[in-house]
């Protein structure tokens, strides 16, 4: 059985780009790996400037569809991000793993993979668990993104941590007198 690489592991991918910081190849790769990118796609790939400034464009791009408060703008930023990174959608068996979809052609560079990966990704997402399904911590002072990945759609923080703080927070400012 193969996966669909663009779903789940895909906005995750944004998500740990966006919250891990990286300023080397290794690192980048490492959290492509961590997210589920296959790892010869990126440890066998020569990683540019460029791959890191396409990355730091969609990663941009990205967080204004997260921050979009409307659903038409939120669309309307994801269909931008389909249209300038992705190519219609073919069947491919170029590793001999099973025939599977592609959104990009084969021999593109880590940085428009990865832009691919990300705004198909998202779309799907999206369209498959609702579009509401993205959005920045709810905790006072922190700044992270996460993807509603929940089976009630309704996760309103970044991690486990954040959330157990603002509950302590809120449980503490009903029990002062």
């Amino acid at each position: 059985m193969h996966l669909n690489p663009y779903g789940a592991d895909a906005v995750l991918l944004a998500v740990n780009l966006a919250t891990r910081s990286f300023s080397t190849a290794d690192e980048l790769a490492d959290i492509c790996i961590d997210s589920g990118v296959e790892s010869r796609l990126v440890r066998d790939r020569l990683i540019t400037g460029q791959d890191f400034d396409e990355i730091k464009i969609v990663l941009a791009e990205w967080l204004e569809v997260v921050d979009a408060s409307a659903p038409e703008r939120r669309v309307a930023l994801v269909n931008a991000m389909l249209a300038k990174y992705t190519e219609h959608p073919r069947l491919t068996n170029h590793s001999g793993d099973g025939w599977h979809l592609h959104y990009r052609p084969d021999e593109v560079g880590v940085g428009r993979l990865v832009a691919t990966l990300i705004s198909t990704g998202t779309a799907l997402h999206l369209a498959g668990r609702g579009i509401t399904r993205l959005g920045r911590c709810a905790t006072t002072g922190c700044d992270n993104v996460y993807a509603d990945l929940s089976r009630a759609g309704r996760q309103r923080y970044c991690s486990p941590a954040c959330a157990n703080r603002d509950a302590v927070r809120r449980h503490r400012s009903r029990a002062k007198p």
